[in-house]
């Protein structure tokens, strides 16, 4: 099995990351496509383990809005190391949406941008194999504190210090 960064800790993956066209569902938990996930919602709901849904960095989270309290967990994909969109889905996910599920780092998603991938509000990491995930624990807190706020830290640091 897999392993991964989750809450900060080397972990195992249970998830079982399924890509468009879908062929068959596989038991235990799964992460499904946005587009698969509105075409069978229904469906999914009846599925034994958990299911998740993973959006590309050129879908919108609003699809899901009316969905978020029942998945546990949502992926955001990094298809390319220059694309950040992403940054900007989490942070509507926590910020404006109060999604309290588990947000998920997946695709080209680098050891450099954990620390503030964990600030927009990501709680999970898929990594590349070849990754030391105990060096990348490590990098969550490469940085003591943040001056401005963001999905971790309500208050600027000049309001923290009074």
């Amino acid at each position: 099995m897999q392993k991964m960064l989750s809450h900060g800790a080397v972990a195992e993956d249970s998830w079982t990351v399924l890509q468009q066209p879908v062929e068959a569902i596989p038991a235990g938990d799964i992460l499904v496509p946005l587009i698969y996930w509105l075409e069978h919602r229904a469906e999914l709901s009846a599925q034994a383990g958990q299911v998740g849904v993973w959006l590309d960095s050129d879908e919108e989270v609003e699809a899901l809005v009316n969905d978020l309290g029942e998945l546990p967990l949502i992926a955001l994909n990094f298809p390319k190391f220059v694309d950040g969109r992403s940054f900007s889905s989490a942070r509507l996910l926590r910020d404006r949406y109060d999604y309290q599920g588990d947000i998920r780092a997946i695709g080209n998603v680098i050891q450099d941008q954990l620390y503030m991938l964990q600030r927009c509000g990501f709680t999970q990491f898929s990594l590349a194999p070849e990754v030391d995930l105990q060096a990348a624990a490590k990098s969550l807190s490469d940085f003591s504190d943040g001056y401005q706020t963001a999905a971790d830290q309500a208050q600027p640091l000049f309001k923290r210090l009074r």
